[in-house]
C-alpha cells in the first residue's frame, strides 16, 4: 500500500457545518512517528455538541488530550477515535515501530504526526473495527465503577448509544436483580437486549411508574430522561450523570421526591479516576481492562454506517437528522485497507 499523495483533514466550521480540507502529508521529525489512519469513530455524543454549536465557548476542547487542548472557537478539527498503521519514523525513533497497528486520540485526519508516547499499540486479538471502542469503552468502565451496583440491586440506564450499550454490556455481567434500558429508538433498544438489558424501554413506557431502581445511569444527553432518572431512583439511590450537556440549558424538577429521598447525583467523567480509586486504578490497570474487553464484547457489531471522509458531512447529517438509523458511525481514508465487508446495518 503506497502512501497517499494528500492528507485529508476534517474542520468544524460553524454550527451544523464540516469542511474537508486537503494537504501535503507531513513528514515525521525527530522523535515522531506518521501513522496512516484507516478509520475513525464519530462520537454521537461529545462530536454533537460541537456539531452544533452548544460548546461553551472559548473553554479549550479537551483539557488532557494535547491535540485538543484549543479554545472552542471554529474553525476547528475534533475527534478523538483513530486507528492506523505507523507508516513513517523520524529520527531518533525506534524503526520496529513501522507497521505496528495503533490507536491514538487525534481529530478526523489520513495521516498523523505523533510521539510514540501517543500511541496505543493495538493488542493482536483485538480487531481494527474493535479498536476504535477504546474511548468508549474506558467511559463504560469508568461509568460502572463510579454506579458500584450491590448484588441484587435494580439499575436503571437511560440511553443506548454506544457508550449506553458497552455500560449495559458490563451491567449485565453483575448478579444484579433487574437492568433495564431506556431509550426511544427501537434499533437501540433491540441492540441493548442483545448486550443483555432484562428489559428494553421506551421514556413513555415509564409513565406512571413509581421509584424502582437503586442506580440510575444517564447517558442519553437528554435532560428529560435525567429528570426521570431523579424520578425513577429510590431512597439515598444514586444518579450517575455521564453526559455532556455543553451549553444546553437544564431544568430539572427537585421538588418533594428529590428533596426527600436524599438522592445523590454523581458526575462521571473519564479524562480522571474516583479519588478512592486510584491507589490501586493506575492508568494502565484501567486501560489493559478496556483492551481485554474489546476483545470479548467485540462492538464493531453496532457499526451501522461507513462514510469516505471526503463524505464526512453526511455523515454528520446522517447523526443529526436520523438519529435512529445509527449506532456508530466511522469515517474510512482513502487506500485504508477493509477487515470484512461493509453493511448498512448493524448486526445486533
Amino acid at each position: 500500500m503506497g502512501t497517499a499523495e494528500v492528507m485529508y483533514t476534517l474542520w468544524f466550521t460553524g454550527p451544523r457545518q464540516v469542511e474537508v480540507r486537503e494537504g501535503p502529508v507531513p513528514t515525521p521529525g525527530p522523535g515522531q512517528v506518521r501513522v496512516r489512519v484507516h478509520a475513525s469513530a464519530i462520537s454521537a455524543g461529545t462530536e454533537m455538541v460541537a456539531y452544533r454549536g452548544q460548546w461553551p465557548e472559548d473553554t479549550l476542547l479537551d483539557e488532557v488530550l494535547e491535540p485538543l487542548r484549543r479554545p472552542a472557537r471554529y474553525p476547528f478539527p475534533y475527534g478523538y477515535a483513530c486507528i492506523g498503521r505507523v507508516d513513517a519514523v523520524g529520527e531518533g525513533v525506534d524503526p520496529l515501530w513501522r507497521g505496528h497497528r495503533v490507536f491514538v486520540f487525534h481529530p478526523h485526519q489520513s495521516h498523523v504526526l505523533a510521539s510514540p508516547d501517543a500511541l496505543l499499540p493495538i493488542p493482536p486479538e483485538v480487531s481494527d473495527e474493535d479498536a476504535l471502542f477504546y474511548p468508549n469503552m474506558e467511559t463504560a468502565i469508568t461509568l460502572v465503577h463510579d454506579a458500584a451496583p450491590l448484588l441484587g440491586e435494580r439499575v436503571l440506564v437511560f440511553g443506548q448509544g454506544i457508550v449506553g450499550l458497552l455500560t449495559t454490556h458490563l451491567l449485565a455481567l453483575f448478579p444484579l436483580e433487574e437492568l433495564t434500558t431506556v431509550d426511544p429508538y427501537p434499533l437501540r433498544r433491540e441492540a441493548s437486549r442483545q448486550a443483555g438489558a432484562h428489559r428494553a424501554l421506551a421514556p413513555e413506557d415509564l409513565a406512571g411508574s413509581t421509584p424502582f431502581a437503586d442506580i440510575s445511569i444517564e447517558v442519553s444527553g437528554s435532560a428529560q430522561a435525567l429528570q426521570q432518572a431523579l424520578d425513577l431512583t429510590r431512597y439515598h439511590g444514586k444518579v450517575v450523570v455521564g453526559s455532556w450537556y455543553g451549553e444546553k440549558a437544564v431544568t430539572l424538577r427537585l421538588g418533594t421526591h428529590f428533596h426527600r429521598s436524599r438522592l445523590r447525583i454523581v458526575v462521571s467523567q473519564v479524562s480522571t479516576l474516583d479519588p478512592p480509586l486510584r491507589g490501586r486504578w493506575e492508568r494502565q490497570r484501567h486501560s489493559a481492562l478496556a483492551w481485554h474487553l474489546l476483545s470479548e464484547i467485540r462492538p464493531s457489531r453496532w457499526i451501522t454506517h461507513r462514510f469516505p471522509i471526503t463524505r464526512a458531512a453526511g455523515a454528520y447529517r446522517q447523526i443529526d437528522q436520523h438519529p435512529e438509523t445509527c449506532l456508530q458511525v466511522v469515517l474510512t481514508y482513502p487506500d485504508a485497507p477493509e477487515e470484512r465487508e461493509p453493511g448498512p446495518k448493524a448486526r445486533v
